[in-house]
């Protein structure tokens, strides 16, 4: 079943956008035959063709396997980090290699600074 959907969608994302079934194959690499194999229901493709002919006719892979157009129901938000405040000695662990670059940083600006004013 979602064989036969999969290949309607994909004859008729192909036609939208005026693409040749070589136009297809081109892209990815693959026979025409084989495009043209998945179009009449015969073959399917493996997932990283699936995944590179939604990517080439810019439609969801839901919509290219399934049919079905993504809604806002399952559209997920990308989480958000809830900012935490640090402590001195957490910031330490995590930045402490700071210390040798505004050390070395200290090191060339001190000596330059004193130079000026002699």
């Amino acid at each position: 079943m979602a064989n036969i959907i999969f290949a309607q969608q994909l004859k008729h994302f192909r036609k939208e956008k005026g693409l040749s079934q070589d136009a297809i194959a081109q892209q990815l690499f693959i026979s025409r035959q084989a495009v043209s194999r998945w179009e009449s229901g015969e073959a399917t493709p493996d997932m990283t063709n699936l995944v590179q002919l939604a990517e080439f006719l810019a439609v969801d892979l839901d919509e290219l396997v399934l049919g079905k157009r993504p809604t806002t129901d399952n559209v997920r938000e990308p989480a958000t980090s809830t900012s935490v405040k640090m402590n001195g000695w957490e910031f330490l662990t995590h930045y402490w290699w700071l210390i040798f670059a505004i050390g070395g940083w200290l090191t060339w600006f001190i000596p330059a600074i004193t130079r000026t004013f002699h």
